[in-house]
């Protein structure tokens, strides 16, 4: 009886409680490491460079920096170049996350099926992953060389006139350059593609083909409602990624000709680090990751709504 009493007290039960504190503390010990580097590499160079958005910071300058305010803001409100930049940033993000993904879809079914050498086939897919921007940047400069390049050396063998310089044309610049985002980003949008289409039961399938339903109705039907969440989710990263893109593009063009491949990355660096606009080029990327929060936000509302509607 003495013991069961002990056990009701006050100080018994909150026992269980202190353990769990203890516990809490461990775990914070435990994820201290990873949270560290992530403090100091990502949320104090983007807390100081809000901060330097509101300055007329500037390279050189034997001034104290000065706090201006929302200045910068309402300066890049009638900035037209810095707007033309972002409408570029756009088709580029929409024209290589939409073809990337129709693409993406298509090997994912083909190396989904019971094919010969499907092993093989599934790693030379992913090589281009592999590869750094840079690297991928200098192959395609090579491939739309316009005296030596295989594109054009291609076009002649076919008799399809002379070839032209992809990479300086006012009119071909930009496509040129989305044709390669669009290679260089397929390998991870198909795995992640292969990934959902592996999780498919099988049965489904089987159970549709007994009923009478072909191949587009099986993949409407089956495939694409298993296959939606995972979908979503690679468009929407492969959005946000390609519209904060910068080495790819820099190594190509480095936004030329004429601004037609300038990216809103592009711009900032260009005022940062070329013009020494320190301040301007903040509130440059101070709104870049307004408009990825943005995204972001309507992307896990999406999905939260899906997973309380399922």
């Amino acid at each position: 009886m003495t013991e069961v009493a002990e056990a009701r007290t006050p100080a018994a039960r909150a026992h269980p409680r202190a353990g769990l504190r203890t516990l809490d503390r461990g775990a914070w010990f435990l994820v201290l490491p990873a949270l560290v580097p992530i403090l100091l590499l990502s949320v104090g160079p983007l807390l100081y460079g809000v901060l330097l958005a509101f300055t007329d910071a500037q390279s050189g300058r034997t001034a104290a920096t000065r706090w201006t305010g929302a200045l910068n803001f309402r300066d890049l409100l009638h900035d037209t170049l810095f707007w033309e930049s972002f409408r570029i940033g756009l088709v580029w993000a929409v024209g290589v996350t939409v073809p990337q993904f129709l693409l993406a879809l298509g090997l994912a079914l083909l190396l989904n099926q019971d094919l010969r050498l499907r092993g093989l086939a599934r790693t030379l897919a992913i090589v281009p992953w592999a590869m750094p921007e840079v690297v991928v940047g200098i192959m395609w400069r090579l491939v739309y060389n316009p005296d030596a390049g295989v594109l054009n050396e291609t076009l002649r063998d076919l008799g399809l006139g002379d070839g032209r310089d992809w990479l300086s044309g006012l009119a071909t610049a930009l496509p040129a350059v989305i044709v390669v985002g669009v290679w260089a980003g397929l390998p991870q949008t198909t795995v992640a593609l292969l990934a959902g289409l592996q999780n498919v039961p099988r049965e489904l399938h089987e159970a549709a083909a007994v009923d009478g339903a072909g191949a587009w109705r099986r993949f409407r039907a089956v495939t694409w409602p298993a296959l939606g969440p995972v979908a979503l989710a690679i468009t929407a990263l492969n959005l946000i990624w390609n519209l904060n893109s910068f080495g790819l593009v820099y190594v190509l063009t480095g936004g030329g000709p004429g601004g037609k491949t300038r990216l809103p990355m592009l711009f900032a660096y260009e005022e940062a680090f070329r013009y020494g606009q320190f301040g301007y080029a903040a509130a440059m990327g101070c709104v870049l990751v307004a408009v990825v929060s943005v995204l972001l936000a309507v992307f896990l509302a999406g999905r939260l709504r899906g997973g309380e509607d399922a």
